[in-house]
């Protein structure tokens, strides 16, 4: 039997853990996390990283595996999953990968196009003098100036993409989201995809209530905890610098929360958005465990 790398992913709140739990257990194998955020040992609320209780001992990797003190990207992600594959393949037939990071899945399924040019120390400082002088706002709409294509995809309110996708705009006067189509690399294992989805409505609903919960769990307690890295990329994101902002005076915390909901429903369009462009994603709603076993079953290799 070919190894078989199952990938289960799909907007926040969707219902991936639960899922991905109750299906390691069927298969008897093992998680790698491809969340870009669960990596880090000092987020763990407004990340919705999965307790003891959720993980219900199963093995999860690259949660909890870095500090937000470090560097750690997508090309890293690949190199090491890659690496751990190689060990899991030897005791399991199966291993889930699930997040919803599409950019940190897309780096372990077919790699990163050798086309896309390298960073440029200069093009990010003065993209970072934009930032300070005039806001995110700026690069947004500069982004949507260079790669309208893009500009859909992509989770806006996250500074570090935003940055990378302008600089391979700049620096190769060409599309990020062009660039990023060409020859997938090859990888020693089956490759099944699968994306979950819910109605929209019951979507927002989910998402509004998890923040809810979130505030509720002590989110802004670990905000302040972690104020001194506001400026690392890892906490610009949604949830993290809405708080950050109320606690600067920009917001109250009524109006911070609310930001926090919105901002979190565009992201997770965002997200459909992304897996929709693809045709290798096959879709479910999270309550369909018996045809999503059934689904892996058939697409096994011999």
């Amino acid at each position: 039997m070919l190894p078989t790398l199952v990938v289960i992913t799909g907007p926040t709140a969707v219902g991936k853990t639960a899922l991905c739990v109750d299906l390691a257990k069927h298969f008897n194998t093992e998680i790698i996390s491809a969340d870009s955020r669960q990596f880090f040992k000092e987020l763990s609320i407004g990340t919705a990283k999965p307790t003891p209780e959720e993980m219900q001992n199963v093995i999860h990797h690259f949660v909890d595996s870095h500090s937000i003190s470090q560097t750690y990207n997508a090309t890293n992600f690949e190199h090491d999953v890659l690496n751990l594959l190689n060990k899991l393949f030897k005791k399991h037939t199966i291993v889930i990968l699930t997040g919803g990071s599409g950019l940190y899945i897309d780096a372990v399924c077919q790699g990163f196009d050798e086309n896309i040019p390298e960073g440029n120390e200069q093009v990010r400082i003065e993209l970072e003098q934009l930032y300070n002088k005039y806001g995110i706002k700026l690069l947004q709409e500069k982004l949507k100036q260079l790669d309208p294509k893009f500009y859909l995809e992509i989770d806006l309110n996250n500074l570090k993409r935003l940055y990378r996708a302008i600089e391979v705009c700049m620096i190769s006067n060409d599309s990020y989201a062009e660039l990023r189509q060409g020859i997938k690399k090859f990888r020693p294992f089956n490759i099944i995809k699968i994306a979950l989805t819910r109605d929209k409505e019951e979507l927002y609903n989910r998402i509004n209530q998890r923040v809810d919960l979130m505030m509720q769990h002590g989110l802004l307690e670990e905000v302040k905890q972690v104020k001194e890295y506001k400026n690392h990329n890892a906490l610009k994101t949604v949830g993290y610098t809405e708080l950050f902002d109320y606690l600067d005076g920009k917001y109250t915390q009524l109006e911070a929360v609310e930001k926090i909901k919105v901002n979190t429903r565009r992201y997770a369009k965002k997200q459909l958005s992304w897996f929709n462009k693809s045709n290798d994603y096959t879709w479910f709603h999270p309550s369909e465990k018996e045809n999503i076993i059934s689904y892996i079953n058939s697409n096994i290799l011999l």
